[in-house]
């Protein structure tokens, strides 16, 4: 079974490039200069200024004002800037750790990483030092955490049997119905005159009149000529009611009368196939990865724990 591909670092961080690079021109430093500034918090040989967590926190802080007022406001903006400094204070470790195993990254990593941003839109300058060093930053968590964590994971067949057992649902296919229809349109006409028509189609079926019959009469609908057959549909492709309407019954069953915008229906379930679940075969490769990024999120969790558990930190908040 070949391995889960990991992800080549560089294309895999414009989310978090973006974050991290794209605050950097929210906060100018002639702005920062107004600030009082001082420690906030201490980890291990490294220092958190109030500066940096005012940068760090400026583009939530104009989401959250938008959205909150008063003492709610004033809440959420506390929480917000308490979470990134709890963001921050990770970010510091993890690139200390990452100096601590000796992980590189070259100038042609990072100018690499500026054109594959540039070419997905990113608006950033890589002649400006704080852009190019959270470039160069975010490329080494990145290495690191490929290094220390992703590395270290293997799935086997017999946790990806677990997973498929656990999650079945998930690799289900839909239901199918092979539908016909009766369609009375009430655009074109009264809606009162519509029902009076869909009702006594519906009369002529409960004497026995055949299907294909009635929905020439008096299906509007663009498929009578064929007896009004639909054709082949899943289970979430048809408006809720039309599928409340027609899933309790068997081949050969008709509906009660549905309402929709188009008009009136009237509808024959011709064949249904139960839902049927896709092979562990079939899927196996899919699972293989969703088994791995899980467990490298649980990988990453400890070892950020431990991390912390480690490292000295002083919260000067």
């Amino acid at each position: 079974m070949p391995p889960v591909s990991r992800r080549q670092y560089p294309t895999a961080l414009f989310t978090a490039l973006s974050m991290s690079v794209g605050f950097l021109a929210l906060t100018t430093p002639l702005a920062s200069a107004h600030l009082e500034d001082r420690i906030v918090a201490v980890v291990n040989s490294d220092l958190i200024m109030l500066s940096d967590v005012k940068r760090e926190f400026a583009p939530q802080q104009e989401r959250i004002k938008k959205q909150h007022q008063g003492d709610d406001l004033a809440q959420h903006l506390k929480l917000a800037e308490s979470m990134a400094l709890t963001k921050m204070i990770e970010r510091k470790l993890q690139l200390q750790e990452a100096k601590a195993r000796k992980v590189e990254v070259s100038d042609q990593e990072v100018t690499v990483a500026f054109e594959q941003m540039k070419q997905q839109g990113g608006a950033i300058d890589p002649s400006n030092p704080q852009s190019a060093r959270a470039v160069r930053d975010q490329l080494m968590l990145l290495k690191v955490i490929d290094r220390e964590v992703r590395g270290n994971i293997m799935v086997g067949e017999s946790e990806m049997k677990r997973y498929y057992q656990g999650h079945r649902d998930r690799f289900a296919l839909p239901e199918e119905y092979t539908l016909s229809q009766i369609l009375v349109q009430s655009r074109s006409r009264d809606a009162a005159d519509a029902l009076t028509k869909i009702r006594k189609a519906m009369d002529e079926l409960k004497r026995g009149e055949k299907f294909e019959d009635v929905a020439l009469q008096y299906s509007d609908g663009p498929n009578a000529l064929q007896g009004g057959r639909i054709g082949l549909v899943r289970r979430g492709e048809l408006l809720p009611t039309i599928e409340r309407a027609i899933a309790s019954l068997v081949p050969g069953g008709i509906s009660d009368i549905v309402e929709s915008a188009d008009g009136f229906h009237i509808f024959r379930v011709e064949d249904k196939k139960p839902k049927q679940y896709r092979p562990f075969q079939e899927v196996q490769y899919e699972i293989q990865g969703l088994v791995f990024e899980q467990k490298t999120e649980d990988g990453f969790q400890s070892w950020l724990a431990d991390l912390k558990n480690k490292a000295y930190i002083e919260i000067k908040f």
